[in-house]
């Protein structure tokens, strides 16, 4: 079984890594213009974030309905999936670029800035916008790709696929902004062209399983079995458990979106402080995520095959991962996190002012690793309503831990406000696991029996 998970786990890590580093090269390359550039790049990624994570539905349910579509070997099932979460994709994609300016107006709002330099980072954060906006098809239609492929044990083609995907990104935003000057909308740009680059690998690969695969391609070659895909009979149980996932989506980029904007209003070096730190959580999360996905593979597939001993094994092992590596990213931190910090900005100001900070990052993976491995073993099982009732209580504690501790220290600095939003961050980590863990029994295995 660890075979097994390793087989797994281990590209969907490196497909997590170069994820983030559509963030951190685009942070790695502004970092070094000015400070302003840093906020900017914080506040346009976050921007993304908060339109794209509450789609991650097409990726996490496409995953977990395939995954026991392929257990029970269910192939004509497998290949309605796809057609609904790529269809769904798209129609979503062409509403966020007719909405992109009221989407920007919403975020001229929701990031605004200290007065110290608030519009010019909020004017170079809409240039991003404006020009990565056009990426959106190509983002929410590799979303729907790599959930099937994950869901299908696959997961070395989504490793490639954002292998290329990222190879593409640093040259073009290398080129674009350090040779031709292009600045952030050299930034931006490099980052559509990288997006379209990965969902033309996607759809290659794709026409490839389907065509390679007799199971798949006897019934793709069936008009009924696709116009039955996007029946509403059929589309139901799709959007039920795409549902849940979507508003517990929604919570969490209000979570991060939130901290971003409540954090530039302290000044804009915490902002950028916030940004970079930020940083150390992502890496931790998706280097984790690739365990997770390895969970929703497995934990979707010895259900949908009613193997309640495997499911048990698997899910026992994911966690002993999880603590071994909740471990090792303590160690490196605790080590090596003042270096990292000068990989993604060389102002002096924003490195004193993260040293203050750096202890939060050492908390990160202690209290963060059980939400992100309970993520995907709920999602392998579709319990996406324990999910969901999980993220409501997670986030409303966010809040009351916020404002409460706020409105208690009010008279102290701004220094003791950053660190109350830290301390919020970390019990809404903490809460979502707890919560998760103790449905485990009943939401999980109890399918099984």
């Amino acid at each position: 079984m660890n075979r097994r998970i390793l087989g797994l786990a281990l590209p969907n890590i490196i497909t997590n890594i170069t994820v983030p580093l559509l963030g951190m090269v685009d942070m790695a390359i502004v970092g070094h213009l000015s400070g302003a550039h840093v906020s900017a790049i914080v506040v346009g990624s976050s921007i993304f974030n908060l339109i794209y994570w509450n789609f991650g539905f097409l990726r996490m349910g496409t995953s977990g309905l395939t995954a026991q579509a392929f257990g029970a070997e269910r192939w004509d099932e497998s290949l309605k999936i796809l057609m609904q979460s790529c269809t769904i994709a798209l129609v979503i994609a062409l509403l966020v670029i007719a909405l992109q300016w009221p989407l920007a107006e919403g975020a001229k709002v929701i990031f605004k800035s200290n007065p110290e330099n608030g519009p010019t980072v909020i004017d170079l954060a809409l240039t991003y916008f404006f020009v990565r906006i056009w990426a959106a098809p190509a983002t929410l239609g590799l979303y729907a790709i790599k959930g099937w492929f994950i869901g299908m044990q696959d997961s070395k083609t989504p490793m490639w696929i954002a292998i290329a995907l990222n190879c593409v990104n640093i040259v073009a935003s290398l080129l674009f902004v350090l040779v031709l000057k292009w600045d952030m909308f050299g930034v931006a740009l490099g980052t559509v062209i990288a997006n379209y680059t990965g969902l033309a690998m996607g759809l290659f690969f794709l026409r490839r399983r389907i065509g390679r695969d007799p199971n798949l391609a006897s019934f793709s070659l069936q008009p009924a079995v696709l116009k039955e895909a996007l029946h509403w009979e059929e589309m139901r149980r799709f959007f039920k458990v795409n549902g849940d996932v979507f508003l517990r989506t929604v919570c969490l980029s209000t979570v991060f979106t939130f901290i971003t904007a409540a954090s530039g209003r302290i000044s804009e070096t915490i902002r950028a402080t916030d940004g970079i730190l930020m940083m150390f959580f992502t890496l931790f999360s998706y280097i984790m995520d690739g365990f997770a996905y390895a969970g929703e593979s497995l934990v979707g597939r010895h259900i949908g095959a009613r193997q309640l001993r495997h499911l048990k094994l698997a899910v026992r092992l994911l966690i002993a991962w999880g603590l071994a590596l909740t471990a090792v990213f303590t160690g490196l931190y605790a080590a090596f996190g003042n270096e990292f910090l000068h990989i993604f900005t060389d102002k002096q100001e924003v490195i004193a002012t993260a040293g203050d900070y750096m202890g939060w990052v050492l908390v990160i993976p202690i209290c963060g690793f059980a939400a992100f491995l309970f993520d995907g073993i709920f999602i392998g099982a579709t319990a996406t309503r324990t999910m969901r009732n999980a993220m409501f209580v997670a986030t409303a504690a966010f809040f009351a831990i916020y404002y409460g501790l706020k409105a208690a220290y009010a008279p102290l600095c701004t220094q003791t406000w950053n660190n109350i939003l830290w301390i919020a961050f970390m019990a809404f980590l903490t809460l979502r696991g707890m919560l998760q863990w103790m449905r485990l029994k009943k939401d999980v295995y109890g399918q099984v029996r």
